[in-house]
């Protein structure tokens, strides 16, 4: 069995102590995919941004906020996993500057000037080991498939979940798996947790059921 660790939620950049940029990710995706893992008999670590949802209780739960504390506590569990599952949907930019204060209405127009913040997957999957596998998630509106194995390509990955908007803060996804070059490894729409098992599923037998084989070898 294999020890996958799964990103999860959103992350948040605040702008002062009391706001923040973030998105509608409601970790809705990671908690079915850890069942999904756990209930093959792997071993589940799940870090997290901000959510109102439960994990199961047999994956270890790692809480975050912002997309470094995201990235560093990822990066340090990574080093003993597996694999990695990149489903979380981190905030992509934060403030260059963090206000010490609450930031006063003045009537006037207030301009943010952002920074891009460190891609995760990315990041993981140029440091991966080549006993190590990382699957990535692209939520697009635009050449979604083009877009997707770009990002595949750009981050290292070994497979990519394509999804779209509709699933953020949702029951329910529709999803397509792609590999290099863009084959077609499967697809799934229905509730999360089907969703889940079917990623899961095409997960077992092109990574972990692969990789388990050459270490083998």
């Amino acid at each position: 069995m294999a020890k996958i660790l799964i990103t999860s939620g959103p992350t948040r950049q605040y702008l002062d102590p009391v706001r923040y940029l973030t998105n509608s990710s409601s970790g809705k995706m990671g908690v079915a995919l850890c069942e999904a893992a756990l209930d093959l008999g792997h071993e589940v670590i799940v870090v997290t941004g901000p959510v109102g949802v439960d994990y199961p209780c047999a994956a270890r739960r790692i809480d975050v906020v912002t997309t470094s504390e995201m990235l560093r506590a990822s990066r340090e569990m990574f080093a003993d996993c597996d694999g990695l599952i990149g489903a979380a949907a981190p905030c992509d930019y934060r403030p260059v500057r963090v206000a010490d204060q609450k930031i006063a209405k003045t009537g006037a127009p207030l301009m943010l000037e952002l920074w891009e913040t460190e891609d995760i997957v990315a990041t993981l999957g140029a440091e991966k080991r080549d006993d190590q596998w990382t699957v990535g998630f692209a939520l697009e509106t635009e050449d979604p498939r083009f877009r997707a194995i770009t990002k595949l390509e750009r981050k290292s990955c070994d497979l990519i979940v394509l999804n779209g908007p509709e699933a953020m803060n949702s029951d329910t996804n529709s999803v397509e798996i792609l590999g290099p070059g863009g084959e077609l490894f499967g697809s799934s729409q229905g509730t999360k947790p089907t969703v889940a098992q079917a990623i899961l599923d095409v997960i077992q037998s092109h990574l972990i059921a692969s990789f388990h084989k050459n270490d083998k070898l």
